[in-house]
C-alpha cells in the first residue's frame, strides 16, 4: 500500500462540490498550500503594520505636517487599504484557484484593486512634482506648494481613479469583443478581471505608462538640476558669504536625500508594477494564453511594493525610525509627544 505524496495530488476538486457548472480548483498539496499563505499572510501583515506606522508618524507628530507628508500620508493610507480590502481576498483566491465571495464583491474587488493601483501611481506622480519644486524652484517652493494645492492634488488622487474604476468594471466596457471567451471560462467560483484589446491598451496608459513617464522625467530634470546647484555650491565664494552658503548647502543636501529617497520609492513602484502591465497589455493580443499562475505572482509583485514603501522611509527616514520607536515603546501616549522633534540637531 502506497502512502499519498503530500506534494502532489491528482484528484480533481471543485471550488463548490455540490454545484453542476462549479469551477476546478487548482489542488495543491498541503505544504504548498500552507507554505504560500505563511508568506501572503506575512506580505499582507507587513503591508499593515508598516503603513499603519507611517499614517500615526505623521498623523501625530506635529513636525511632520508638511506638504510632501501629507502626500506621504495619503499614501500609505492607499497601501494600508490595498492591504485590508484587496490583499486578503487576492490570496485566497490565488492559493485556492476559487472565488467563494459572490459576484457583486467580485466586482468590487476588482473595483477596489484598480482603484488603489492608479491612486497610488498619481501620489507618485504629484510627489515627483512636489520634488521639482522643491529642488528646481525652491525660493518659490513655499508659495507655490501650499496646503490647498495639496488638497487638489489629493482630490485629483482619489477621484478620478474612483470614478476610473467603478466606471470601466460596471459598464463592463473592458470584456466588449471577449463575450465569447468569457462564455467559454465562465463558471461559479471564478473572478478574473478581463481586459479587451483596446482596455487593456488604454487603462495600462492611463493609470501607469502616462504617469510613470511624467514622474521619470521630473526626476531626471531634478537630478541633473541638483548635480548643477552642487557644482555651484563647490565652487562658490567663501569669503562673506560663508554662513549663506552653509545655510545654502545644508537646505540642498536635505532636499537631495529626500528626492533621492522618493526616487526610489518611485523605482520600486515601477519595477514592481511594470510586469503586470505589461500582462495587461499583452494578454489579450496573444488570446490570453497567459498561464495563471504567473498572471498570480506579476500581481502579487505588484502588491508587494505597498509593503516595501515603509521599509523604504525605515531606511532613508531618520524621523521614521524614531517614530517607530516611540510607538514601540509607548511614548506616544504621553500628552507632549505630539510635539517632541523627530529631527537630529544637524541632520
Amino acid at each position: 500500500m502506497s502512502l499519498p505524496d503530500p506534494w502532489n495530488s491528482p484528484e480533481v476538486q471543485f471550488c463548490f462540490a455540490f454545484v453542476n457548472s462549479s469551477c476546478p480548483k487548482n489542488v495543491r498539496s498541503v505544504l504548498s498550500a500552507f507554505a504560500l499563505y505563511v508568506v501572503m499572510i506575512g506580505a499582507i501583515v507587513m503591508t499593515m503594520l508598516g503603513n499603519m506606522v507611517v499614517i500615526v508618524s505623521i498623523a501625530h507628530f506635529k513636525q511632520l505636517h508638511s506638504p510632501t507628508n501629507f502626500l506621504i500620508l495619503s499614501m500609505a493610507i492607499t497601501d494600508f487599504l490595498l492591504s485590508c480590502v484587496v490583499m486578503p481576498f487576492s490570496m485566497i483566491r490565488s492559493i485556492e484557484s476559487c472565488w467563494y465571495f459572490g459576484d457583486l464583491f467580485c466586482k468590487i474587488h476588482s473595483c477596489c484593486d484598480i482603484m488603489f493601483c492608479t491612486t497610488s501611481i498619481f501620489h507618485l506622480c504629484f510627489i515627483s512634482v512636489d520634488r521639482y519644486y522643491a529642488v528646481c524652484d525652491p525660493l518659490h517652493y513655499v508659495t507655490k506648494i501650499t496646503i490647498p494645492v495639496i488638497e487638489v492634488f489629493l482630490l485629483i488622487s482619489w477621484s478620478f481613479p474612483t470614478f476610473f474604476a467603478f466606471g470601466l468594471v460596471f459598464s463592463e466596457l473592458n470584456i466588449i469583443g471577449t463575450e465569447d471567451f468569457i462564455a467559454a471560462i465562465d463558471c461559479t467560483g471564478s473572478c478574473v478581471l478581463i481586459f479587451n484589446k483596446l482596455w487593456g491598451m488604454l487603462a495600462s496608459f492611463i493609470a501607469f505608462f502616462l504617469p510613470g513617464t511624467v514622474m521619470v522625467g521630473i526626476y531626471i530634470h531634478i537630478f541633473a538640476v541638483a548635480r548643477k546647484h552642487a557644482k555651484k555650491i563647490d565652487v562658490g565664494p567663501k569669503m562673506k558669504q560663508a554662513g549663506l552658503e552653509s545655510k545654502i548647502k545644508t537646505s540642498s543636501k536635505k532636499e537631495s536625500k529626500a528626492t533621492k529617497t522618493l526616487s526610489i520609492v518611485m523605482g520600486v513602484f515601477l519595477l514592481c508594477w511594470l510586469p503586470f502591465f505589461v500582462m495587461i497589455v499583452t494578454d489579450p493580443l496573444i488570446n490570453f494564453t497567459i498561464p495563471e499562475n504567473l498572471s498570480h505572482a506579476f500581481v502579487w509583485l505588484a502588491y508587494f511594493n505597498s509593503t516595501l514603501n515603509p521599509m523604504i522611509y525605515g531606511m532613508f527616514y531618520p524621523w521614521f525610525r524614531k517614530a517607530l520607536r516611540m510607538i514601540v515603546t509607548g511614548t506616544i501616549f504621553r500628552p507632549d509627544s505630539s510635539t517632541l522633534s523627530l529631527f537630529l540637531a544637524h541632520s
